[in-house]
């Protein structure tokens, strides 16, 4: 299939339309059926607790995997951690990630992850007797790294995917930083982190009821960059361009071509306001991490004891958790993995000048996959690259008449089916 610059790729709308609310639905009645999952509730019982549900995840990650000929390799990974320094811990614990790995074909050694939380938490987060059946957060978000599972393993991708359960996060992260640890020794490289935090719910506390609108969270530039990058963004600019953001830039645009009936909202914020979630762990190390999450949340139904109170029904409770629209959100992570997963790498590296002149010129390194590369511009104001254009099978071009000083630039990599890899924004200028 040669690329055409109007393309798009049927087995996307087929990845969509395979996406089940009805299995999603089974899953999440499953691990709400837990009782509680708390970090350090029960792992003997295997009716009631985390330890039930951990092991019913990596089941079913094998029963996918058998389907598929074996094509997942899954794993528990664990770090030990103490109560001792750890306000929130209260004993010492085995913080334990069920993963299931799908190698690529080409480039086995890159990773795009999809993660959902395992753990629940009621009003005390370290109660782990009562009941917290975390329907929404985030029985929601588990739910549909499963369901990708079951849909993308029908397919061959060129990069790995990983579906994964992360432990610990009510606590403090343990689970995300114990995997981001992990996969740094392990020396992959990590596209791109998509960390599904309460994918559920259609109706806020504001009032508002949309099963359509989602938000997306990128931090704008990653913690680990260089007194050397921070003096240039002063210079060149840069300042809401950093990995994350241009992989909540990747999952807009895609959403958008894919399922325009969707309304992705770019959050410029690496998460809600004074709160955190499982991509933090990986932007710590300097990877590419955001947060997929519902546009309007409850808090009624969030960290919350079980109870009526001046007729307020309080409780992550099955009965509010939308699945439809979770199985919507289920596939907008789907499409995004699977276009990366089929598009050639990322070019390294981006040089742009046109100083003083009249026209914008770009220069980038070769890709191996690539047939061609696709120069994007946009105000310096605009959230979303909006303006494009495929120039082929080189690796300069001159944008004649586009001054550099009223736009920012990024370059994507193209493959021979379309897909494109994560825009790269100019990391070093010529003249």
């Amino acid at each position: 299939m040669l690329y055409t610059n109007a393309q798009t790729d049927p087995r996307i709308y087929e990845i969509i339309d395979a996406v089940s609310a009805d299995r999603i639905e089974a899953d999440i009645t499953t691990l709400a059926g837990f009782g509680t999952r708390n970090t350090f509730s029960d792992t003997i019982s295997d009716t009631r607790g985390i330890g039930a549900a951990r092991r019913w995840i990596k089941s079913e990650f094998e029963s996918i995997s058998k389907d598929c000929g074996n094509c997942l390799d899954v794993f528990y990974q664990k770090d030990f951690v103490k109560a001792e320094g750890n306000r929130r811990v209260p004993k010492d614990t085995w913080i334990v990630n069920v993963a299931a790995v799908q190698k690529g074909t080409k480039y086995p050694n890159r990773y795009i992850i999809m993660s959902g939380d395992i753990d629940s938490r009621n009003s005390d987060g370290s109660d782990y007797t009562k009941d917290a059946p975390g329907a929404n957060d985030n029985a929601s978000g588990m739910a549909g790294a499963i369901e990708a599972a079951r849909v993308l393993s029908k397919y061959s991708f060129e990069s790995s995917i990983v579906y994964l359960g992360l432990s610990g996060e009510e606590q403090g992260l343990f689970g995300g930083k114990g995997f981001a640890e992990y996969a740094k020794a392990q020396g992959w490289e990590i596209i791109g982190v998509l960390n599904n935090d309460m994918i559920g719910n259609i109706e806020g506390v504001d009032g508002i009821i949309s099963n359509t609108e989602f938000r997306i969270f990128s931090e704008p530039v990653p913690p680990t960059e260089t007194d050397r990058e921070r003096q240039a963004r002063r210079f060149y600019g840069g300042e809401v361009d950093g990995i994350s953001r241009q992989l909540a830039r990747y999952v807009y645009t895609t959403t958008k071509t894919y399922m325009p009936e969707m309304k992705p909202m770019m959050i410029y914020r690496l998460d809600r306001f004074g709160r955190g979630g499982h991509h933090r762990p990986f932007n710590d190390l300097g990877y590419a991490g955001i947060r997929i999450m519902e546009a309007h949340e409850n808090y009624t139904q969030q960290h919350q004891d079980l109870r009526i109170e001046d007729g307020i029904e309080y409780g992550d409770k099955l009965k509010f958790v939308n699945f439809d629209y979770a199985a919507k959100l289920t596939a907008v992570n789907a499409i995004t993995m699977a276009s990366l997963a089929w598009a050639p790498p990322s070019p390294n590296e981006v040089a742009i000048g046109g100083i003083v002149e009249p026209s914008a010129k770009l220069k980038w390194n070769k890709v191996d996959g690539a047939v061609g590369y696709k120069i994007y511009w946009r105000d310096t104001t605009s959230p979303t690259w909006d303006y494009s254009r495929y120039v082929g099978d080189v690796t300069e071009f001159t944008l004649e008449g586009i001054v550099i000083d009223n736009y920012f630039f990024g370059v994507a990599a193209v493959g021979a089916d379309g897909h494109e890899s994560v825009v790269v924004f100019p990391n070093s200028i010529f003249r």
